[in-house]
């Protein structure tokens, strides 16, 4: 079922490093940020704790309200959003793992 989700969410676009990914409506694209934990000059980053923090990649055009106009996505891409834990559908592409949720379970900016 999640594959199935992820073809209905996501549209490919062949770029230079292989396929972009853009979200589509009201759905944005995140990589999740690795929290680390910096002892003297080691940093250790932290397996235990899963962050719901992560950076926005791209975001979808919006989607459209009971009048018929589009509701405009007000994030940018390079923002670091913090989002609801069991709201995202899991993407992974060239050992790198991406995250898609909707607008409304992205819960604050972080500044």
């Amino acid at each position: 079922m999640a594959i199935q989700r992820i073809t209905m969410l996501v549209r490919y676009k062949k770029g230079g490093y292989g396929n972009m990914i853009k979200p589509l409506n009201d759905y944005v694209l995140l990589q999740q940020t690795k929290s680390e934990e910096k002892v003297g000059s080691i940093i250790l980053a932290d397996t235990k704790n899963k962050s719901n923090v992560a950076t926005i990649i791209a975001v979808g055009p919006g989607k459209k309200d009971e009048d018929g106009k589009l509701e405009i996505i007000k994030l940018k891409p390079g923002e670091r959003v913090i989002y609801r834990e069991y709201a995202t559908t899991t993407y992974e592409e060239h050992n790198t793992k991406y995250l898609l949720i909707k607008v409304e379970d992205i819960i604050a900016i972080v500044e």
